[in-house]
């Protein structure tokens, strides 16, 4: 495998981690491993609601923290929900330096939604649903803009080289066609910031390319992978036959649209005192339940909102305008859709993971912060943190060379050799999760899905990405197995209730995942 050495920091990702991680580790030189052009192919970019934040004078970082926990079901680290509400302001007001065109009031306040399970308006947002996308265009302005930092465009890692226990270089090719031969490169330092897992999934509100590779590269590697069975389904993903499929902000049920079915009936309030406010995995199953029962759940917006849902919410109305669907005259069909995965790889409170010189931030850590069940708007805010954290770190623990020139990029060229996910294979992969590891799991789903993957890993070993995938979706169902009762946004309807003896955080390897599912394969388990 052809080789590259440098002296720069190598992130993988481009979404909000990446590139705040990118900016604060400035000007030490740093090379951003990016799957498409930069704003395009992120979660990050998708986000809708904002960055949760007690910037209300009558709210309180402890409320924050408190609500996160609650949300947790029992397994978030509360020093780590601390860790994180604690400065959430900080980093509001470092976005709006850094030019993130928050809402704001006549007299200049921050605009602030209340989200499911807030107790408190606290979601700090950007023109209705565009947080997400406008706070990424500030700081890829930034980014650009700063010298010390190359980005690889068109670029994905496939893998990790370790040797002792460390990582010692990340496997890159074209992300275009994914048929190039992989090229080594080795750093000074590496960060995993590439995203989540939705993508594994048939139903998802994620971009196309998040298919839980990040994770399972690591998982392969050796990487310590805490909570993995913990997946966020979101309720209101619009149901409009598109994948992935628009996602229809948790800010409209803020500001009172509620959820009916299609005989006109609003079932929240017999499921929970909150009623459309409830938590996540709450919402998720009702509207779940009511998409099995052929019920055709729906967001009505109509009375609450009218018109002003196309000015509001733009991003909302353009989904329904292009699905024929006017929320002002009629309501929006949704289901529940994978949306973001609470586990990942195992991190400390400074970024570290298992393997040594390996650190990670977002989506595709498991920090603690997040436990069973997100809280909303806690995503774009630990992404934040942790990657603050990260670049400290990095910073305190990798001396620099003396060599490390950031005024010549890197020039890469790929040769071809690659093999591409099949994608007929990937296709079936997402349904199987979907059908057998969703919303609601049991012991025979479970333990199918294992052996489809088993099957589907075996016929296509030769892509290293597809092995990515199946690395992380073993994760998930192999420990949504071991898991016997039900938590968070883990129900198994086998084991429907909370067990206080399991109320702790899962700690898993592949290698265990992978002996399990070889005994389930052969019908041993």
């Amino acid at each position: 495998m052809k080789e590259i050495t440098t002296d720069r920091i190598v992130i993988v990702g481009a979404g909000l981690g990446a590139l705040y991680a990118a900016l604060k580790l400035a000007p030490r030189p740093v090379v951003m491993i990016s799957p498409e052009v930069l704003g395009e192919g992120a979660s990050s970019a998708w986000a809708q609601g904002g960055v949760a934040a007690a910037m209300d004078p009558l709210d309180d970082p402890k409320n924050h923290a408190a609500d996160t926990v609650k949300a947790g079901a029992g397994t978030v680290d509360a020093d780590v929900a601390d860790l994180v509400t604690r400065h959430a302001r900080d980093y509001i007001l470092d976005l709006t330096r850094m030019g993130a065109p928050f809402d704001r009031t006549a007299d200049g306040g921050y605009v602030m939604s209340r989200e499911a399970a807030h107790s408190f308006a606290r979601v700090v947002r950007v023109k209705g649903d565009q947080a997400g996308a406008e706070i990424m265009k500030a700081l890829i302005e930034q980014v650009r803009e700063t010298p010390s930092i190359q980005v690889l465009e068109g670029t994905m890692a496939t893998g990790l080289d370790t040797e002792g226990g460390k990582v010692t270089g990340i496997a890159i090719q074209d992300s275009a066609t994914g048929r190039s031969a992989p090229v080594m490169l080795r750093g000074a330092a590496y960060l995993l910031a590439g995203g989540g897992s939705g993508g594994l999934y048939a139903i998802t509100t994620n971009p196309p390319r998040i298919r839980g590779q990040v994770i399972g590269m690591a998982a392969r590697a050796g990487a310590e992978i805490t909570d993995a069975e913990f997946v966020q389904f979101h309720p209101t993903a619009m149901d409009v036959g598109e994948d992935p499929a628009p996602l229809a902000t948790e800010a409209l049920r803020g500001e009172g649209a509620i959820l009916i079915n299609k005989d006109g009936v609003r079932f929240m309030q017999a499921v929970h005192p909150d009623a459309e406010l409830a938590p996540r995995d709450v919402v998720a199953r009702a509207i779940f339940s009511q998409w099995q029962a052929g019920m055709r759940p729906m967001l009505d917006t109509r009375d609450v909102l009218g018109e002003r849902i196309k000015t509001q919410f733009p991003a909302v109305a353009e989904a329904c305008a292009r699905n024929g669907i006017d929320p002002a005259l009629e309501p929006i069909p949704v289901a529940a859709a994978a949306h973001y995965h609470m586990g990942g790889i195992a991190t400390d409170t400074d970024g570290r993971a298992s393997l040594e010189g390996l650190w990670v931030c977002g989506e595709a850590s498991s920090t603690g912060l997040h436990g069973a069940n997100r809280l909303a708007s806690n995503g774009l805010l630990e992404a934040l943190v942790y990657a603050r954290i990260c670049a400290d770190d990095i910073i305190a623990a990798v001396p620099v060379s003396k060599n490390a020139a950031i005024d010549t990029p890197l020039d890469i060229q790929f040769e071809q050799g690659g093999v591409a996910p099949d994608p007929d294979a990937v296709m079936s992969l997402r349904q199987t999760m979907t059908s057998l590891v969703g919303v609601v799991r049991d012991e025979a789903g479970l333990k199918e899905a294992l052996r489809k993957i088993d099957a589907l890993e075996a016929a296509h070993s030769d892509s290293p990405s597809f092995m990515n995938m199946c690395a992380t979706a073993t994760l998930i169902a192999g420990c949504a197995l071991l898991r016997r009762e039900s938590r968070g946004a883990h129900e198994r309807s086998d084991f429907p209730d909370t067990d206080a003896g399991e109320g702790l955080r899962s700690k898993a390897q592949l290698t265990d995942m992978l002996a399990l599912r070889a005994k389930i394969a052969k019908d041993t388990v």
